[in-house]
């Protein structure tokens, strides 16, 4: 009877491992089969073993998220070709003007002319250090490094903000519509950060605005930059948050500034977002 009873257990032993090694093999091909072909689909095995499903479990928990940092690096080389093409373009045209210019400066005698084609150099490498400045701001904000941060009166940096950029907008022919709350706006952050968000804001609007910018700022906190500009389409607006993204109307621009602006205020725990609607956009933070 023991005997009986041994042989019994042996052969569900044997089968147990036959039928573990089925699974094994299942989980195997199945896994080679993902890592050949793009799909969403997991592995799926007959067995009803916890424990080979408990793997099997483990493994599609893996895959997904080798799939996930595949489409990510997918997506950031597509995004790095389109960004060197574009910074390439942008440094391009200024060199090319400044090449052409030297070319034309040896060739000239008359001091007009000569002050001409200077003052067209001059303004040439003004934009090139400008795109260069902005790449570097760029790589220093996106290196998540340690920043100091303290209470700021949000109020006030926001219309010191607005005042050191109004020559610039009534040069374009901007007039801003101004609205603060009276209410103190308090908020713990790190000062150039905030500036740099509400200047990259207003460069924005120098960039797109047909004309007129209103700047709102609630008593919750929340603020507005609302200007017409029917230049853009919703697909353009859907992007400008985008690193390196451009559109036609704003030139000898690294699509950093928006992208930044982001960055900065996610990184303080806020919200930042574009809407288009009639022609107007408006972009609202929320810190």
């Amino acid at each position: 009877m023991i005997y009986g009873l041994l042989g019994i257990l042996l052969a569900a032993a044997v089968i147990k491992i036959i039928l573990l090694k089925k699974t094994a093999h299942e989980i195997a091909d199945a896994f080679a089969d993902k890592m050949q072909t793009d799909t969403n689909t997991v592995i799926d095995i007959s067995s009803r073993d916890k424990d080979m499903r408990y793997l099997a479990s483990g493994i599609n928990t893996q895959l997904k998220i080798l799939r996930e940092e595949h489409l990510q690096y997918h997506l950031g080389n597509t995004e790095l070709k389109n960004a060197v093409t574009n910074i390439s373009h942008d440094l391009r045209t200024p060199l090319t003007a400044i090449s052409g210019n030297l070319y034309m400066l040896k060739k000239a005698d008359d001091i007009t002319e000569i002050r001409n084609y200077l003052n067209v150099i001059e303004e040439r490498t003004e934009t090139m250090k400008q795109l260069t400045e902005e790449l570097f701001r760029y790589s220093v904000i996106v290196s998540n490094e340690e920043t100091a941060t303290e209470e700021l009166f949000i109020n006030q940096v926001l219309q010191e903000s607005i005042s050191s950029f109004y020559p610039v907008l009534t040069e374009k022919g901007i007039v801003p519509e101004i609205k603060l709350t009276d209410v103190r706006i308090m908020r713990t952050a790190n000062r150039s950060d905030m500036s740099r968000i509400f200047s990259n804001l207003l460069n924005n609007a120098v960039k797109y605005s047909d004309g007129d910018l209103d700047i709102t700022l609630s008593d919750t906190g929340e603020i507005t930059f609302s200007n017409t500009a029917k230049g853009l389409s919703a697909v353009e607006v859907e992007q400008l948050f985008d690193r390196f993204y451009t559109v036609e109307a704003a030139r000898n621009s690294t699509g950093l500034g928006l992208s930044i602006a982001r960055t900065l205020v996610e990184r303080m725990g806020g919200t930042i977002r574009a809407e288009y609607e009639n022609s107007r956009l408006t972009i609202r933070i929320g810190i």
